[in-house]
Protein backbone atom coordinates (compact mmCIF):
# COMPACT_ATOMS: atom_id res chain seq x y z
CA UNK A 1 0.00 0.00 0.00
CA UNK A 2 1.42 3.04 -0.76
CA UNK A 3 0.63 6.67 1.16
CA UNK A 4 0.23 9.83 -0.17
CA UNK A 5 -0.75 13.43 0.35
CA UNK A 6 -2.05 16.37 -1.50
CA UNK A 7 -1.43 19.79 -0.41
CA UNK A 8 -3.79 22.68 -0.67
CA UNK A 9 -3.51 25.27 -2.65
CA UNK A 10 -4.81 27.90 -0.61
CA UNK A 11 -1.57 28.69 0.85
CA UNK A 12 1.44 30.37 -0.52
CA UNK A 13 4.02 28.39 -2.37
CA UNK A 14 6.28 28.78 0.10
CA UNK A 15 4.43 26.50 2.36
CA UNK A 16 3.59 23.70 -0.15
CA UNK A 17 7.13 23.29 -1.30
CA UNK A 18 8.37 23.29 2.87
CA UNK A 19 4.86 20.82 3.15
CA UNK A 20 5.94 18.57 0.40
CA UNK A 21 9.82 18.90 1.17
CA UNK A 22 8.92 17.70 4.16
CA UNK A 23 6.86 14.57 3.81
CA UNK A 24 9.30 13.48 0.97
CA UNK A 25 12.14 13.28 3.81
CA UNK A 26 9.71 11.46 6.21
CA UNK A 27 8.73 8.37 4.11
CA UNK A 28 5.92 9.07 2.14
CA UNK A 29 5.09 7.67 -1.19
CA UNK A 30 3.57 10.54 -3.32
CA UNK A 31 2.36 14.27 -3.69
CA UNK A 32 -0.86 15.02 -5.42
CA UNK A 33 -1.67 18.13 -6.97
CA UNK A 34 -5.08 19.95 -7.74
CA UNK A 35 -5.89 21.72 -10.42
CA UNK A 36 -8.19 24.76 -10.38
CA UNK A 37 -8.45 28.36 -11.37
CA UNK A 38 -10.53 29.91 -8.48
CA UNK A 39 -11.90 29.08 -5.04
CA UNK A 40 -15.26 27.52 -5.05
CA UNK A 41 -17.15 30.02 -3.82
CA UNK A 42 -19.41 32.67 -4.18
CA UNK A 43 -17.01 35.55 -4.86
CA UNK A 44 -14.31 32.70 -6.34
CA UNK A 45 -11.95 35.09 -3.72
CA UNK A 46 -8.70 33.69 -2.28
CA UNK A 47 -5.30 32.38 -3.31
CA UNK A 48 -5.55 29.31 -5.39
CA UNK A 49 -2.03 27.48 -6.38
CA UNK A 50 -1.96 27.36 -10.49
CA UNK A 51 -1.82 23.48 -10.62
CA UNK A 52 0.62 23.08 -13.55
CA UNK A 53 3.35 25.58 -12.92
CA UNK A 54 3.79 23.84 -9.34
CA UNK A 55 3.48 20.55 -10.05
CA UNK A 56 6.75 21.17 -11.92
CA UNK A 57 8.30 23.23 -9.69
CA UNK A 58 7.82 20.40 -7.50
CA UNK A 59 9.52 17.86 -10.24
CA UNK A 60 12.60 19.88 -10.07
CA UNK A 61 13.00 20.54 -6.41
CA UNK A 62 11.68 17.71 -4.35
CA UNK A 63 13.43 14.17 -5.07
CA UNK A 64 12.57 10.37 -5.00
CA UNK A 65 8.11 10.56 -4.38
CA UNK A 66 5.83 9.96 -7.31
CA UNK A 67 4.04 13.37 -8.31
CA UNK A 68 1.01 13.63 -9.66
CA UNK A 69 -2.44 15.35 -10.89
CA UNK A 70 -5.84 14.69 -8.96
CA UNK A 71 -6.97 15.41 -11.09
CA UNK A 72 -6.50 18.22 -14.10
CA UNK A 73 -9.95 19.29 -15.47
CA UNK A 74 -9.93 18.08 -18.92
CA UNK A 75 -12.63 21.20 -20.12
CA UNK A 76 -9.77 23.83 -19.05
CA UNK A 77 -7.25 23.11 -21.73
CA UNK A 78 -7.11 20.87 -25.05
CA UNK A 79 -5.75 17.26 -24.51
CA UNK A 80 -2.87 17.40 -26.31
CA UNK A 81 -1.54 20.61 -24.05
CA UNK A 82 -1.84 18.40 -20.73
CA UNK A 83 0.32 15.45 -22.70
CA UNK A 84 2.80 18.14 -23.42
CA UNK A 85 3.14 19.66 -20.40
CA UNK A 86 3.07 16.23 -18.60
CA UNK A 87 5.73 14.85 -20.58
CA UNK A 88 7.91 17.70 -19.95
CA UNK A 89 7.92 17.19 -16.04
CA UNK A 90 8.28 13.86 -16.21
CA UNK A 91 11.31 14.65 -18.02
CA UNK A 92 12.16 17.23 -14.89
CA UNK A 93 11.16 14.94 -12.30
CA UNK A 94 13.19 12.05 -13.96
CA UNK A 95 10.51 9.76 -14.45
CA UNK A 96 8.40 10.46 -11.26
CA UNK A 97 5.27 11.90 -13.06
CA UNK A 98 1.87 10.47 -13.24
CA UNK A 99 -1.18 12.74 -15.43
CA UNK A 100 -4.25 12.72 -13.40
CA UNK A 101 -7.55 13.62 -15.58
CA UNK A 102 -11.11 14.55 -14.67
CA UNK A 103 -14.41 15.35 -16.65
CA UNK A 104 -14.33 18.87 -14.94
CA UNK A 105 -17.20 19.51 -12.26
CA UNK A 106 -16.48 23.49 -10.97
CA UNK A 107 -18.74 25.34 -13.05
CA UNK A 108 -18.02 29.25 -11.31
CA UNK A 109 -13.97 28.56 -12.81
CA UNK A 110 -15.31 28.24 -15.79
CA UNK A 111 -17.89 30.98 -16.25
CA UNK A 112 -15.19 33.34 -14.61
CA UNK A 113 -12.97 32.87 -17.50
CA UNK A 114 -15.47 32.30 -20.00
CA UNK A 115 -14.48 28.83 -21.12
CA UNK A 116 -17.44 26.73 -22.06
CA UNK A 117 -18.68 24.19 -19.55
CA UNK A 118 -21.08 21.81 -21.41
CA UNK A 119 -23.37 19.43 -20.15
CA UNK A 120 -22.43 16.51 -18.00
CA UNK A 121 -22.81 13.68 -20.89
CA UNK A 122 -20.74 16.34 -23.26
CA UNK A 123 -17.80 16.51 -20.26
CA UNK A 124 -18.08 12.66 -20.14
CA UNK A 125 -18.03 12.22 -24.06
CA UNK A 126 -14.72 14.71 -24.22
CA UNK A 127 -13.16 12.92 -21.40
CA UNK A 128 -13.35 9.72 -23.35
CA UNK A 129 -12.02 11.27 -26.31
CA UNK A 130 -9.40 13.09 -24.39
CA UNK A 131 -7.62 10.12 -22.78
CA UNK A 132 -7.54 8.27 -26.18
CA UNK A 133 -5.63 11.27 -27.13
CA UNK A 134 -3.41 11.63 -24.18
CA UNK A 135 -3.15 7.65 -24.02
CA UNK A 136 -1.78 7.95 -28.07
CA UNK A 137 0.79 10.49 -27.84
CA UNK A 138 2.32 8.70 -24.84
CA UNK A 139 2.95 5.57 -27.18
CA UNK A 140 2.88 6.51 -30.08
CA UNK A 141 5.27 8.72 -32.10
CA UNK A 142 2.84 10.65 -34.36
CA UNK A 143 -0.87 10.78 -32.97
CA UNK A 144 -3.74 11.20 -36.14
CA UNK A 145 -7.02 11.85 -34.26
CA UNK A 146 -10.54 12.44 -35.77
CA UNK A 147 -13.33 12.37 -33.08
CA UNK A 148 -16.09 14.19 -32.40
CA UNK A 149 -14.62 16.82 -29.68
CA UNK A 150 -10.95 16.99 -30.77
CA UNK A 151 -8.68 16.30 -34.34
CA UNK A 152 -5.26 15.92 -34.26
CA UNK A 153 -2.96 15.19 -37.48
CA UNK A 154 -0.03 13.68 -37.66
CA UNK A 155 1.36 14.83 -33.96
CA UNK A 156 4.43 14.94 -32.33
CA UNK A 157 5.18 14.28 -28.71
CA UNK A 158 8.50 15.70 -28.26
CA UNK A 159 10.29 15.78 -25.62
CA UNK A 160 9.39 12.16 -24.97
CA UNK A 161 8.37 11.28 -21.47
CA UNK A 162 11.02 9.40 -19.54
CA UNK A 163 8.21 7.09 -18.72
CA UNK A 164 7.33 4.36 -21.46
CA UNK A 165 4.35 4.96 -21.43
CA UNK A 166 3.91 8.24 -18.99
CA UNK A 167 1.05 6.78 -16.76
CA UNK A 168 -2.55 7.85 -17.32
CA UNK A 169 -4.54 8.06 -14.06
CA UNK A 170 -8.33 8.80 -14.80
CA UNK A 171 -10.54 9.98 -11.50
CA UNK A 172 -14.12 10.01 -11.48
CA UNK A 173 -16.87 7.10 -10.37
CA UNK A 174 -18.96 7.38 -13.79
CA UNK A 175 -20.32 3.57 -14.38
CA UNK A 176 -20.97 3.64 -17.80
CA UNK A 177 -18.33 6.10 -19.55
CA UNK A 178 -15.74 7.44 -17.06
CA UNK A 179 -15.22 3.67 -15.49
CA UNK A 180 -15.22 2.38 -19.49
CA UNK A 181 -12.53 4.82 -20.24
CA UNK A 182 -10.47 3.71 -17.20
CA UNK A 183 -10.80 0.20 -19.00
CA UNK A 184 -10.00 1.15 -22.15
CA UNK A 185 -6.87 4.02 -21.49
CA UNK A 186 -5.91 4.38 -17.59
CA UNK A 187 -3.09 3.31 -16.10
CA UNK A 188 -4.51 4.16 -12.71
CA UNK A 189 -7.85 5.08 -11.05
CA UNK A 190 -8.64 7.43 -8.45
CA UNK A 191 -11.95 8.21 -6.25
CA UNK A 192 -13.25 10.01 -3.40
CA UNK A 193 -15.21 7.75 -1.81
CA UNK A 194 -16.25 5.42 1.38
CA UNK A 195 -15.07 1.63 1.19
CA UNK A 196 -18.04 -0.24 -0.04
CA UNK A 197 -18.47 2.55 -2.33
CA UNK A 198 -15.08 1.88 -3.78
CA UNK A 199 -15.47 -1.84 -3.72
CA UNK A 200 -18.71 -1.16 -5.97
CA UNK A 201 -17.54 0.88 -8.08
CA UNK A 202 -13.97 -1.21 -8.76
CA UNK A 203 -16.18 -4.18 -9.05
CA UNK A 204 -17.62 -2.38 -12.27
CA UNK A 205 -14.17 -1.71 -13.26
CA UNK A 206 -13.27 -5.56 -13.28
CA UNK A 207 -16.66 -5.58 -15.60
CA UNK A 208 -15.40 -2.97 -18.13
CA UNK A 209 -11.84 -4.85 -18.34
CA UNK A 210 -13.35 -7.94 -19.00
CA UNK A 211 -15.04 -6.51 -21.85
CA UNK A 212 -12.57 -4.72 -23.57
CA UNK A 213 -9.96 -7.97 -22.92
CA UNK A 214 -7.67 -6.18 -20.55
CA UNK A 215 -6.36 -7.36 -16.65
CA UNK A 216 -7.64 -5.69 -14.30
CA UNK A 217 -4.67 -5.98 -12.31
CA UNK A 218 -2.97 -3.50 -15.11
CA UNK A 219 -5.06 -0.99 -13.03
CA UNK A 220 -3.35 0.83 -10.04
CA UNK A 221 -6.20 2.41 -7.61
CA UNK A 222 -5.73 4.68 -5.40
CA UNK A 223 -8.62 6.50 -2.98
CA UNK A 224 -8.71 10.07 -2.08
CA UNK A 225 -9.79 10.56 1.85
CA UNK A 226 -9.25 12.85 4.59
CA UNK A 227 -8.20 11.90 8.28
CA UNK A 228 -9.00 13.28 11.38
CA UNK A 229 -7.67 11.78 15.00
CA UNK A 230 -10.72 11.51 17.52
CA UNK A 231 -8.39 13.10 20.27
CA UNK A 232 -8.57 16.19 17.87
CA UNK A 233 -12.08 17.49 17.77
CA UNK A 234 -11.27 20.35 15.65
CA UNK A 235 -9.80 18.11 12.73
CA UNK A 236 -13.07 15.98 13.04
CA UNK A 237 -15.29 19.45 12.85
CA UNK A 238 -13.48 20.02 9.49
CA UNK A 239 -13.66 17.28 8.09
CA UNK A 240 -17.50 16.86 8.73
CA UNK A 241 -18.60 18.01 5.78
CA UNK A 242 -15.96 16.96 2.76
CA UNK A 243 -16.89 13.41 1.55
CA UNK A 244 -14.72 10.74 2.60
CA UNK A 245 -13.02 10.53 5.93
CA UNK A 246 -10.94 8.53 8.47
CA UNK A 247 -11.84 9.18 11.23
CA UNK A 248 -11.06 8.06 15.11
CA UNK A 249 -8.32 6.42 16.62
CA UNK A 250 -5.08 5.08 14.71
CA UNK A 251 -6.47 1.58 15.68
CA UNK A 252 -9.88 2.23 13.57
CA UNK A 253 -7.53 4.03 11.00
CA UNK A 254 -5.82 0.92 10.52
CA UNK A 255 -8.94 -1.37 10.28
CA UNK A 256 -11.10 1.71 7.64
CA UNK A 257 -8.02 1.20 5.60
CA UNK A 258 -7.91 -2.34 5.84
CA UNK A 259 -10.87 -1.86 3.93
CA UNK A 260 -9.87 0.16 1.36
CA UNK A 261 -7.15 -2.59 0.50
CA UNK A 262 -9.77 -5.53 0.68
CA UNK A 263 -12.06 -3.48 -1.62
CA UNK A 264 -8.66 -2.79 -4.33
CA UNK A 265 -7.04 0.26 -3.10
CA UNK A 266 -3.56 0.43 -3.61
CA UNK A 267 -2.90 3.52 -2.14
CA UNK A 268 -4.31 6.28 -0.18
CA UNK A 269 -4.25 9.90 -0.48
CA UNK A 270 -4.80 12.39 2.23
CA UNK A 271 -5.51 15.58 1.29
CA UNK A 272 -5.10 18.18 3.73
CA UNK A 273 -7.69 20.51 3.93
CA UNK A 274 -8.92 19.91 7.40
CA UNK A 275 -5.61 20.18 8.96
CA UNK A 276 -5.71 24.19 9.95
CA UNK A 277 -1.63 25.48 9.99
CA UNK A 278 1.34 23.87 8.28
CA UNK A 279 2.17 22.72 11.95
CA UNK A 280 -0.78 20.64 12.49
CA UNK A 281 -0.18 19.24 8.81
CA UNK A 282 3.59 18.24 9.60
CA UNK A 283 2.34 16.65 13.35
CA UNK A 284 -0.98 14.68 11.72
CA UNK A 285 1.42 13.29 8.35
CA UNK A 286 4.02 12.64 11.30
CA UNK A 287 1.57 10.54 13.60
CA UNK A 288 0.33 8.71 10.65
CA UNK A 289 3.60 7.92 9.46
CA UNK A 290 4.83 6.02 12.93
CA UNK A 291 1.01 5.11 14.29
CA UNK A 292 -0.91 4.16 11.05
CA UNK A 293 1.40 3.26 7.89
CA UNK A 294 4.06 0.98 9.17
CA UNK A 295 1.15 -1.70 9.43
CA UNK A 296 0.89 -1.68 5.76
CA UNK A 297 4.23 -1.94 4.94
Amino acid sequence: MLFSVKPRLHWPFAQVLELSQYVEATGWDGIWIADHLINNNESGEGLVGECWTITAALAALVPRVRLGTIVVGNTLRHPAIHAKMASQIDVISGGRFILGIGAGWQENEHQAYGIPFYTLGERSGRLEEAAAVISSLFKQERTTFEGRYYQLVNAPLQPRPVQQPLPLLIGGVGERRTLRAVARYANEWNAQVPPDVFAQKSRVLDRHCADVGRDPSEIHRSVQTLVAFSDNPAQLERAGARGAVLAGTPQQLCEAIERYADAGADEIVIPDFNLATLEEKKATYDRLMDEVVPHFR
